[in-house]
This record gives C-alpha cells, sequence and structure tokens, in this order.
C-alpha cells in the first residue's frame, strides 16, 4: 500500500492482463460478525484485509471471540449468542458495515443480557447518520445515548427491557445497512416468537440486502421476504456457524478493473478473476452499466474480461440505485463518453465516507469537466476536445475517491488527447484505499500500460560516499517510485568478478558476467536486499574490495553498455528515483528532476571512515581522504560517461545536512515543480 501523502499518475495509454481482487468488504464483515454471533468455529477463506475489517476483528476479539490466523485462514469461534464481556469501549475507524450491525447486536444483547458498550470512530464516522436505526432499535426498549449530537456516534449501549409485541419499522430510503443490521441482530432474540420488520419508505440499495439474506442463510436463519416492505424472522432462530466459507472478490472493486478495460483495452483484454457473472454481490450490476456504455464483457462463475468496445463511450441516463458504490466510476467514466451522463437515485452517496455528490463535482471540475449536482443526481459533461486539465484529486478520506479518480491517468486516450498532449494527475493521501483495497494501485500497475518515456524519472548523480544511494533509497520511499541503485548493479558484476577470478580489466569477461545478470544468474531486489543466484549478498556488496573493483569497471565501455538496458528497464509505474555517477547525463537524461550531490571529501571521507569502523575495519581518514580522491579523479576522467553535473542538474551540498534535511529539500524541489508533463521526444 502506499503511504506516502500523494502519488502521482503517469498518463497510462493502454491495459491488459489479469487481476485478482481482495474478497468483498460488504460479504467480509457480515461474514465476521455472523461467526462471531454463531455456535461452533468458522473458518473464513479469501477475506479482505483492509481497515474495515481489521476495526471488526478487533471489536470481535474485545467481545471474547476466540480469532485465530491458520495460514491463510481465519479462524474464529463465537460467542453463540451469550455475552462473554459485559463491557467494552470499540473503535470502529469509519467502517459503517461494523458500525451499524454492532450497534443492533449489541443494543439487543445489552438489553436482554445486561452489559454497557461503548461504540465510536474517526470524526467522519461521528458526521454520519445512525438515527434510522437508532429509533428502530429504542421502542424495542433497547437503552441507548447518544453521546455528542443526537441520531449520531459515538454511542452508549446500556441494557433496557426488551419488548417484541410489535412489528420493528425502520426507514429504507437513506441507508440499506440500517436494515442490515436489524436482519444480522434480530435472530439473536427469537427464540420465542417470530420477528417482523416493516421498512418505511422506498428501499434503496437492495441488492446489499440480498447479500445479507443470502448469508444468513449460512449460518442457519432462512427470513421470509414479503416483498421489499416485511421481513419476518422465523421463531427459534439460531445462528449456527457453516464450518467453511470462502469470500467472494470484491465487485465494487472490480468496477475500476472493468473500466480500465472499457477504456484502454483496445487489443488484449483486462481479465478480472475472483468475481463472475453469477455473484451473490449487487454492484455486479456494474457489468450492465458498462455494457451500456459500450464496453465489450465477457465471464463466467468466477471471471470476466472485458475490452474497448465502442469508442468514445456513450453517454447514459441511468438510474444508480442498485450499485451506489460502484456507480461513482460510471462518473469518471463519463470524462471518456461523448455527450452528458446524468446518474440519478443517488442520494445516499450523501451518507458515506464523504458527500460523495459534492466531492466527486469538485474534483471532476479540476479536471475540466462541466458538472450539475443536484439532492439525488450527478450530470458529467467531459472536458472540451484536448481540454483536459492539470489536477491535485483531494480524496477526502474516502478510498472510493481515490480509486474512482485513478482512472483519469488514461486521459491520454480522451478525444482531442495523445502521448504528446498530456497533463499531470496527483492523488492526495493515496493511503486511504487501505479502507478496503490497501494494493490497489500496485494491482492497477499490473495491468496498466504506458510508454516509458512517460514515467517520470528522478535522478541523484555524485560521487562515491556522498549518500546519494541513501537519499535515493528514502526519496523513492516517500514517493512511492521504483528505486535504482545503479552502483548495486556494477557492484554485483565486480562481486562475482572476484568469486570467478576475472581480472578488473578483462573487459570481454566483464561484459559477458554483466549480460548474464537476470537471465542465467538470478536477480532480485527485496527492500535493503539483493538477491544473486539465490542467495542474499547485501552484505557482501558493501565489502572494500568490491566497490574498489566496481569502481575500476565502471569505466569499461563494454561493461556500461551490458548494463545500460538493465538500468533502463528500472523505469517503472508509477515513476523512478535512479542514483549514479551518470544517471542524469547519460542514462535518464529527460528526467525531470536531476539532482547532484557535492559533499566535501573530509565530509564524506568521515562518513565512510564511521561506516567501516563500525564494521570492524581498521582505516585512517587519510587514507580513505586519498582513496576517494583517486576515485573522483578516475570517474571525472573516464572516456565514457565521466561523473560530472548534467546541465540542467540542481547542485546539493549535503556536507552539513542531515538524510531527512536533504530528502525534504529534494523533496521540496519536485513538488514545487508540480503539475510534472513529460511528453515523447521524437
Amino acid at each position: 500500500m502506499y503511504t506516502t501523502a500523494f502519488l502521482d499518475l503517469p498518463p497510462l495509454l493502454a491495459a491488459s492482463g489479469a487481476v485478482r481482487l481482495p474478497g468483498s468488504k460488504s460479504i467480509s464483515n457480515r461474514v465476521l460478525l455472523l461467526a462471531g454471533l454463531s455456535s461452533g468455529t468458522t473458518r473464513v477463506h479469501d477475506l479482505l484485509a483492509s481497515d474495515d475489517t481489521r476495526v471488526m476483528l478487533e471489536s470481535l476479539r474485545a467481545l471474547g471471540c476466540h480469532i485465530h490466523q491458520n495460514g491463510e485462514v481465519l479462524e474464529i469461534t463465537g460467542l453463540g449468542g451469550q455475552l462473554a464481556v459485559k463491557q467494552a469501549q470499540l473503535f470502529l475507524g469509519n467502517a459503517g458495515t461494523a458500525m451499524r450491525p454492532l450497534t443492533a447486536a449489541l443494543a439487543l444483547l445489552s438489553a436482554t443480557q445486561g452489559g454497557v458498550f461503548e461504540l465510536s470512530g474517526v470524526p467522519r464516522m461521528h458526521e454520519r447518520p445512525i438515527g434510522d436505526l437508532i429509533d428502530a432499535l429504542r421502542p424495542l426498549g433497547c437503552a441507548i445515548d447518544c453521546l455528542g449530537q443526537e441520531g449520531y456516534p459515538p454511542l452508549r449501549l446500556h441494557g433496557g427491557q426488551l419488548k417484541l409485541d410489535a412489528p420493528i419499522k425502520v426507514r429504507g430510503d437513506v441507508s440499506s445497512q440500517f436494515l442490515t443490521a436489524l436482519l444480522l441482530a434480530l435472530p439473536l432474540v427469537s427464540q420465542d416468537q417470530a420477528l417482523t420488520i416493516e421498512v418505511e419508505g422506498e428501499l434503496i440499495s437492495k441488492p446489499y440486502i440480498e447479500i445479507t439474506l443470502n448469508l444468513l442463510t449460512r449460518f442457519g436463519i432462512t427470513v421470509e421476504r414479503q416483498g421489499w416492505e416485511r421481513f419476518v424472522i422465523p421463531r427459534g432462530s439460531r445462528y449456527q456457524s457453516p464450518g467453511e466459507i470462502h469470500i467472494e472478490a470484491d465487485a465494487s472493486s472490480a468496477s475500476y478493473f472493468i473500466a480500465a478495460g472499457a477504456l484502454a483495452a483496445a487489443e488484449q483484454p483486462v481479465r478480472i478473476e475472483g468475481v463472475g457473472l453469477d455473484s451473490i454481490q449487487g454492484d455486479i450490476r456494474f457489468v450492465d452499466a458498462a455494457l451500456s456504455m459500450g464496453a465489450q464483457i465477457t465471464g463466467g462463475p468466477n471471471w470476466l474480461e472485458i475490452r474497448r468496445g465502442q469508442w468514445p463511450l456513450k453517454a447514459v441516463d441511468m438510474d444508480c440505485n442498485h450499485i451506489p458504490d460502484a456507480a461513482m466510476t460510471l462518473a469518471v467514466m463519463a470524462l471518456y463518453a461523448q455527450g452528458t451522463t446524468r446518474l440519478r437515485n443517488i442520494a445516499s452517496w450523501r451518507v458515506k465516507e464523504t458527500d460523495r455528490i459534492a466531492a466527486m463535482a469538485t474534483e471532476l471540475r479540476k479536471l475540466g469537466a462541466t458538472v450539475v449536482e443536484g439532492a439525488d443526481f450527478i450530470e458529467v459533461t467531459p472536458p472540451a476536445a484536448g481540454q483536459w486539465q492539470h489536477a491535485s484529486i483531494h480524496t477526502y478520506d474516502d478510498h472510493r475517491m481515490a480509486m474512482c479518480f485513478s482512472l483519469a491517468a488514461f486521459h491520454p486516450l480522451a478525444a482531442g488527447m495523445g502521448p504528446e498532449r498530456v497533463v499531470s494527475v496527483r492523488i492526495e493521501d493515496p493511503r486511504c484505499v487501505g479502507k478496503t483495497f490497501p494494493d490497489y494501485f500496485e494491482t492497477m500497475f499490473q495491468v496498466a500500460r504506458t510508454d516509458p518515456r512517460l514515467i517520470p524519472v528522478i535522478t541523484i548523480d555524485g560521487p562515491t560516499a556522498s549518500g546519494k544511494g541513501t537519499l535515493a533509497s528514502a526519496l523513492a520511499s516517500r514517493l512511492g517510485y521504483q528505486f535504482l541503485d545503479s552502483g548495486a548493479l556494477y557492484r554485483i558484476t565486480a562481486l562475482l568478478a572476484l568469486r570467478r577470478g576475472v581480472p578488473p580489466d578483462h573487459e570481454p569477461a566483464l561484459v559477458a558476467l554483466a549480460r548474464q545478470l537476470g537471465h542465467e544468474i538470478p536477480l532480485r531486489f527485496e527492500a535493503d536486499h539483493v538477491w544473486l543466484d539465490g542467495q542474499d549478498v547485501s552484505n557482501d556488496l558493501r565489502q572494500e574490495e568490491v566497490g574498489q573493483t566496481a569502481s575500476k569497471i565502471s569505466s569499461l565501455p563494454g561493461v556500461r553498455q551490458a548494463l545500460v538496458e538493465q538500468q533502463l528497464a528500472f523505469r517503472g509505474l508509477p515513476g523512478l528515483v535512479a542514483d549514479g555517477r551518470d544517471m542524469g547525463t547519460v542514462i535518464f537524461p529527460d528526467a525531470g528532476l536531476k539532482v547532484f550531490l557535492t559533499a566535501t571529501v573530509a565530509q564524506r571521507a568521515e562518513r565512510r571512515h564511521n561506516q567501516l569502523i563500525s564494521k570492524g575495519f581498521s582505516v585512517t581518514l587519510d587514507e580513505i581522504c586519498a582513496d576517494l580522491e583517486a576515485r573522483d579523479l578516475r570517474d571525472r576522467s573516464r572516456a565514457v560517461a565521466p561523473m560530472v553535473p548534467a546541465h540542467d542538474a540542481r547542485l546539493l551540498d549535503n556536507s552539513a545536512l542531515s538524510i531527512d534535511q536533504s530528502v525534504d529539500t529534494v523533496l521540496g524541489w519536485w513538488t514545487d515543480g508540480w503539475p510534472h508533463v513529460v511528453a515523447p521526444q521524437a
């Protein structure tokens, strides 16, 4: 997951390949609660790992459920409808799928078995209404206090006297989660009589209720549905674990990859595995919406394949009440449609993680779209041909805003745009996708394709012991970019030469070794470790003899050429930070930012001295200074790619700077230079 302050998305030109999506949030949290309330042990496969499921699991543990991770399977031994803990404070983040059903279940259990429970969340959760659920529970005798504003969390649930002699009434026109909460909770108190729920108003998001009813059946409760107005829970209901249960991949998350295929899979399809046309999730109906806009989609029981069909996409006028979450994806797809798209019956957007109608309108306008918003609708007209605008997308701590607007990176495909006419799209706070899909951006980059010349690069060049590797690695981490330590490739070649007895001036043999890297000799980088031919050689590469040999062989033209292609291959999504001696002058002359470090020989010698002393080497500062001066002279005077600053490089003397100060300086240069537009040169 990207934990950076922002993520700059390069212009994307195509999409193809296969992805397996994480488990459904809606199914995952329902299953967790049902398993926690049931008798017996439930083995849950393919559970979504996210912020929302984490807070549900933490709450179940706090309530006394035994939870054990057995490999990739989560084992939950439930409470059998009996409270094991009579007092708890539960923090539920911004997870409506945890707050609403836990409120109902604990209110009823507290009223029948005693106990005091406080439920709270992040500030936005305390702005999300829960009054309709409270209004349904209080007439049953549940004692519920709103600790802040009436009708909103945080809540205190503290006993009461249960009265079940009349139908339970709940509004259905604000959020279907209130009805779901009652359906999940009322079987706990239906031992002596059947219980009837009556829905007031038009029930929205009916497919989510279908998910709830389907899962209730899996756990032993068959609810009688009388239209969408009455639901009868049978007398004597008792939750019983199904033993094993598998979580479908998330259909809402599938919408972004369906959209990517509709926009950009012109040659090869995008294939989604883990969810198919027979899904129990309502958001699978997004397939119909995408088809109506022109996508080509085929599928089976556990897969979908999407290709671009009509282009530009067709604008639609659509009632989206049945797919409220996935409908957000349609709003961004509308940027690529011919005409105005109108999405109706989406009032529930306004009470989600943020006011999604207002947020969507604001951010679409940044890109150049014309947007009209109403109480329960949004109309989107795409930017005029070739008139897309640079945009830094505010995500409002809303995972779906971040994921939807990633699709704006395909803007070169829009009318009047192209690889030579691109804009910058920045996603603020990309970590918010952790709510439901922590690896969303990494997964999107698996299927996204672009011209490597459109991928931004920052180069960090400088002499030995200038701190360029440490700076570049930290900067890549802060930006979420790929990292290339070009010196490591030379050190790896040097290590191989030393191990195989190849002299440092035997150019043909060294070239042969360099060309074998990653092919005949397996090579991979993992965080701070380098694996060569199945062995971790990270410490070996730090040996002084290896560094000296690398400096010598790097001056050989044949070795340099053999390693150039490997260095160029590191230019991957979403961007690259590359360190070396000629990254900005030779390897990536089109880099968006070039930095050349100019620490003094004395300061560099002191750094190297401290490193060597910590490793147990006995060496003097004078010896190190002499060695560094010799290396500098060799690097500056080599015939091919001498070590000199690029003509447009920013010089940074980091002699008196800490690593954090150096990173902040370079990051400031990069941020101040936004928007970054990289157009391929002919």
